[in-house]
């Protein structure tokens, strides 16, 4: 063999081997996920690639570092409280000089303004300012104005606007950021930003009864103090909060009020940074990263907790995020003492490209590279939603209602109906006003016809017999039981219009109109996912509960000397139930035609429906066992319980079952274990 051939053979044959390394390599240690407009978490593409890592700027290795900034020149400002000095890099980690040294003891925190000038929260008690050289030009302590209190100035965290005010979160300082001027060598503004204090009943209760001595011995209930800052170009201030939910993430304006509110939320949140498309950042401290729009709907989430084998894209502690201008994300992870980098993927380059012309009010051009994304994933529902919101600028409500729908954008898809909806009306109302006259019309003429001619009679006399049966006259019966239920309950009791199988046929139509109303409802009032049915837990619930609460109600009644039998109450509940068999189905048609401007229509109705069932209910309980008032709300708190205790006992039944197949399943494996070897 030629040597070429020789040498050709071995590269193939080396590459053969390596292959499932490579692939191995380019995979991402973590998924990345999304929510959806009934807010289920969903896997997506990967967003973000771990790009490279480094722990040391040029010969200095990381110590503790606790915050780092990236500015839009390109280099990366990181405070290393271990080593008591900021470190300025490139983006790749290469040095260029060091802050601060010999006049920062614990720099947790550090801030770069446009005209270069570096803050730093020095923890031991002060913020010190230095210019471009490295030279300190100005060093603000522990405010003395009377408001600022007599707690301690531990700066951590700082961020300054344009003015040169500074905001400066403060540990274990629960009133908020401190705001501080550089007028007079500092001025203390006041606090900003304040969180509030949690209020429980138990507290309310606590502080109502307990004495003065008492509620000085319990822990005090004061405000979560913030953890990071950030603040964006137009001067909103971003704070994270771990542990407050919701409003863990806040986006203060001028006058400290929050102007958005997550979707999503981790309880571990540790560090917050602004991207270039009006996007936030949060990073938890386990690592995961949440990406959001500028309204705080979540675009992504990723990253994860290193287990101990220091995978790239994995970490143990972060302290600090930041993005640079082309969107690569920086995290510092404290623990391990390095800065972890993230490129971001085609697939969000693109999305922050049809973000970025969105948020400018650029609707048309952002839907060419939004339908880029979607040609890599169709179901990405924020895509889905940005390209129905630039249909509905642009007045094409019939495209703007297909996109909507996809991505549940409920209040897009509720302005586009209404717009289509007029715009059928304006073309079809006479032609459907003329088709119900005539309706109308044929109706009275045959009307008038029969009574002349009799030309229904055949019909009448085929369907007489059905008509005149025991069952028919029974189901004819919930009628009168809608509207009397007194006397219809008599007729239970005494007249024998009870039946087992109208019972049960009305138990089914309850059951069928359920089911209807769950998938076939009007979008703007659907919770469910399209096409993800689950009928038969639909039926069994319904019939479940029904025949539960009918046999509770039929053993208290019996144990406190009520006439009526089991039969007779299964009978007048399955009767009780005529309102939402005849009435929900309307209630269903109408909310197929309704934007939000007349969703109270269904409110009410529902409300209506719910009210005159439990009336039936109620008289039913009482004219069959022919109890009082009071013996009737006696009777009903008396099944309410015992429900509550069968339910409590089917659960214990289900976790004891649940740990025998569990014990069994492992005596068997350890059988086949031993038996193997």
């Amino acid at each position: 063999m030629k040597k070429w051939k020789k040498c050709l053979l071995a590269f193939f044959s080396v590459l053969l081997i390596l292959q499932p390394a490579l692939q191995a390599r380019a995979e991402v240690p973590y998924k990345t996920y999304t929510i959806d407009g009934y807010g289920y978490v969903t896997e997506t593409q990967t967003a973000y690639t771990p790009k490279t890592t480094f722990s040391k700027i040029g010969e200095h290795s990381l110590v503790n570092p606790y915050d780092l900034k990236v500015t839009e020149d390109g280099y990366i400002y990181i405070a290393d409280a271990g080593a008591g000095v900021v470190y300025v890099s490139t983006l790749e980690g290469e040095y260029v000089k060091t802050i601060g040294e010999g006049e920062l003891s614990e720099p947790y925190g550090v801030f770069v303004t446009e005209e270069k000038d570096v803050y730093v929260a020095d923890h031991s008690g002060k913020v010190v300012v230095f210019d471009d050289d490295g030279e300190v030009s100005a060093v603000y302590t522990k405010p003395d104005h009377p408001l600022y209190g007599s707690g301690e100035f531990k700066p951590i965290k700082i961020v300054v606007n344009v003015g040169g005010d500074m905001y400066i979160v403060c540990e274990g300082n629960s009133n908020g950021l401190v705001q501080l001027t550089p007028t007079e060598g500092g001025t203390f503004l006041g606090y900003f930003g304040t969180n509030f204090a949690s209020v429980t009943v138990l507290r309310m209760i606590q502080e109502a009864v307990f004495t003065d001595a008492q509620l000085a011995k319990m822990v005090s209930n004061l405000p979560s103090t913030p953890v990071n800052v950030a603040i964006d170009k137009q001067g909103l201030i971003y704070t994270v909060t771990p542990g407050e939910g919701l409003t863990s993430l806040k986006k203060l304006n001028i006058a400290g009020s929050n102007l958005i509110e997550p979707d999503a939320y981790d309880g571990k949140e540790a560090a917050v940074a602004v991207g270039n498309h009006d996007n936030v950042y949060v990073a938890s401290s386990d690592g995961y990263i949440y990406e959001y729009n500028s309204e705080g709907d979540l675009l992504f989430v990723f990253g994860g907790r290193d287990d101990g084998r220091f995978r790239i894209g994995l970490s143990r502690k972060v302290e600090a995020i930041d993005v640079d201008l082309d969107d690569n994300i920086y995290v510092l992870d404290s623990d391990a003492g390095q800065v972890q980098v993230f490129e971001a993927t085609e697939f969000t380059n693109l999305l922050h490209k049809a973000l970025n012309l969105y948020e400018n009010g650029r609707y048309a051009e952002s839907k060419e590279p939004l339908e880029e994304v979607l040609e890599m994933n169709s179901l990405f529902d924020y895509a889905n939603e940005a390209m129905s919101r630039s249909y509905l600028q642009e007045e094409n409500y019939e495209q703007a209602l297909r996109y909507a729908r996809v991505s549940k954008a409920f209040s897009v898809y509720s302005d586009s109906f209404w717009e289509v909806r007029n715009a059928w009306l304006r073309s079809h109302l006479i032609s459907a006003v003329g088709i119900l006259l005539l309706i109308l019309i044929v109706i009275w003429a045959l009307k008038k016809v029969h009574q002349k001619k009799g030309i229904f009679n055949p019909l009448i006399e085929a369907t007489e017999k059905p008509r005149n049966s025991g069952y028919w006259q029974r189901l004819k019966y919930m009628g009168y039981y809608m509207k009397h239920p007194i006397d219809g309950a008599y007729g239970l009791r005494y007249e024998g219009k009870s039946s087992w199988i109208t019972a049960c046929t009305l138990l089914v139509l309850t059951t069928a109109v359920y089911i209807i109303n769950k998938y076939y409802c009007g979008f703007l009032l659907r919770s469910v996912r399209e096409g993800r049915y689950t009928i038969m837990n639909d039926v069994l619930s319904i019939v479940g509960v029904f025949v539960v609460l009918t046999a509770c109600n039929y053993l208290m009644c019996t144990i406190n000397d009520g006439e009526g039998s089991f039969k007779r109450l299964f009978c007048g509940f399955a009767f009780a139930l005529t309102p939402y068999i005849l009435f929900q189905p309307i209630c269903i048609i109408v909310s197929n035609v309704i934007t939000y401007n007349e969703v109270f229509l269904i409110d009410f109705g529902q409300i209506f429906i719910t009210a005159w069932v439990v009336i039936l209910i109620f008289l039913t309980i009482k004219e069959v066992n022919n109890y009082s008032v009071k013996e009737t709300f006696k009777i009903i708190f008396l099944t309410a319980f015992t429900v509550l205790i069968l339910a409590l006992l089917v659960f214990i039944i289900y976790v004891l079952f649940r740990q025998i197949v569990e014990f069994i399943a492992a005596v068997a494996g350890e059988v086949v274990y031993r038996i193997g070897r």
